[in-house]
């Protein structure tokens, strides 16, 4: 193994990865020190056991609903221990296929924790290896793609035992199915994990500080969710404190005081903490270098230069929105310009065109503006909506329940936003990802032709209906 490289890339989730693969692939030196498994939280911990889990859930429902589509199911029951097998089975599958990865891009991987000291023309990376003993590298370039993890409130007594209250980590291989579960924040992660323990039995509460759940969300897709949410049986309270989280024996007992002011002490069988997250920034040396971290965040510019010489950041790291495929952008662009391709390949990056996706039931997808947000920025705005109800694919798939909502600038017709709730959306978003990436208007898309049948119909219909358009409602 080389100690010397043109780029080593410190964490190997869905940012440091990819990073390290383009990085080759542009004829670099390159290295990725990872201190537990590849593929970082996302693979492993994250994004795609977690839709496993989710996986499971849907085909629970859509046994529960078997009569609705002619069909007989005498009992359902769930394995849990079998579900969470399943998920862990896709994890490490994927864990291998990046394993892979590295060995056909001739990346070096080292196993073992970094930290950074001062050195030219980057800082040295020391890596302290399982067996203790530390070995110096050195390269032209750094990355740090360190990620971040699930966020405590100590000061509100919301700190997370592992045992009867629960991070994602804990949430993901449960020891046992929980009949009463608290789930504190309604972002992505708190919402998707409600709805997996609900659709298997569990009786779940919502617990959210803010007004609404799914806050970064449209107000009126939020609306919609939380009203379907209850449907399904999910107990949610917004504008929810909750305080004094503690474990007992084998319950957990919280201080929650709704938006009235009242205060009850409630117990639930186990709690899931799903507050935010903050940067995995510690024990990496970055004080003594100089770099700036705000709020656990490390400081970037659009192309990843962090200020110091030599060192670059990317992903959760570096601050909202807190996705893999924005790490996996960020570090394409990094790289890119690092090579010397930024000026043919490589534009800063630019956070208003990641799309995010909430893969509950039903699931929500978004990109770009909310309607709030445009008219707040002063534009004059036109806003076309289309219910699935409407169209025939959602009709016959028995997914009527879901609407896709759409914001243009009224002047230009540029696509400020989209906003969708219902069954795939999490898949037709990227229609209108590549429609802003495109600076397609209004008229372009009115003037696309969409397959039929398909749910994709409903986001030609929005589009109709901002123009007062729309063909079938």
């Amino acid at each position: 193994m080389s100690t010397q490289y043109d780029l080593i890339v410190i964490g190997s989730g869905p940012g440091g990865y990819v990073s390290a693969i383009r990085a080759s692939q542009l004829g670099l030196k390159t290295a990725i020190v990872e201190r537990e498994a590849l593929g970082g939280v996302c693979l492993n911990w994250g994004c795609i056991p977690t839709k496993a889990l989710l996986r499971s859930a849907e085909v629970m429902h859509l046994a529960k609903h078997a009569k609705d589509f002619g069909l007989k199911i005498d009992k359902v029951e769930v394995d849990l221990d079998a579900v969470v097998k399943r998920s862990r089975d896709v994890a490490g599958q994927l864990s291998g296929g990046v394993k892979f990865l590295m060995k056909k891009n001739k990346i070096d991987v080292i196993e073992g924790t970094a930290r950074l000291e001062k050195g030219t023309p980057a800082p040295k990376v020391i890596v302290k290896g399982k067996d203790g003993k530390d070995t110096t590298l050195q390269a032209k370039h750094v990355m740090l793609a360190t990620g971040a993890r699930a966020r405590d409130i100590p000061q509100a007594g919301l700190v997370a035992d592992g045992k009867l209250i629960w991070t994602y980590r804990e949430a993901m291989t449960p020891d046992v199915m929980p009949k009463r579960l608290l789930v504190i924040g309604s972002g992505a992660i708190g919402i998707e994990f409600a709805s997996f323990y609900n659709e298997l039995g569990a009786e779940v509460t919502v617990a959210e500080v803010l007004p609404r759940i799914l806050p970064v969300e449209d107000a009126e897709i939020s609306a919609m969710a939380e009203k379907d949410f209850k449907k399904q049986g999910l107990n949610i309270i917004t504008g929810a404190k909750v305080e004094n989280l503690k474990a007992g024996k084998n319950t957990v007992t919280a201080d929650i005081t709704n938006k009235d002011g009242k205060k009850e002490s409630k117990e639930f069988d186990r709690a899931i903490l799903a507050v935010g997250i903050v940067g995995n920034v510690e024990n990496l040396g970055l004080e003594a270098l100089g770099v700036k971290v705000e709020k656990t965040h490390v400081t970037v510019d659009g192309f990843g230069k962090t200020g110091v010489p030599g060192l670059y950041a990317i992903g959760d790291l570096t601050g909202p929105p807190w996705l893999a495929h924005k790490a996996s952008h960020e570090g394409v662009v990094c790289v890119e310009a690092i090579a010397g391709k930024g000026k043919d390949h490589a534009e800063p990056f630019d956070a208003s065109n990641v799309p995010g996706c909430t893969y509950s039931h039903p699931q929500v997808a978004s990109v770009g503006l909310t309607e709030a947000a445009a008219k707040e920025k002063g534009y004059d705005i036109k806003v076309g909506r289309f219910p699935f109800i409407g169209n025939g694919k959602a009709i016959a798939l028995g997914e009527t329940n879901g609407m896709v909502k759409i914001v243009f600038d009224k002047k230009t017709g540029e696509l400020l936003g989209a906003h969708m709730i219902g069954a795939e959306v999490t898949e037709l978003i990227q229609g209108y990802v590549i429609a802003r990436q495109g600076e397609l208007t209004d008229i372009d898309l009115a003037h696309t032709i969409f397959a039929h049948p398909t749910i994709s119909e409903t986001m030609h219909e929005a589009v109709l209906d901002a123009d007062g358009r729309a063909l079938h409602i």
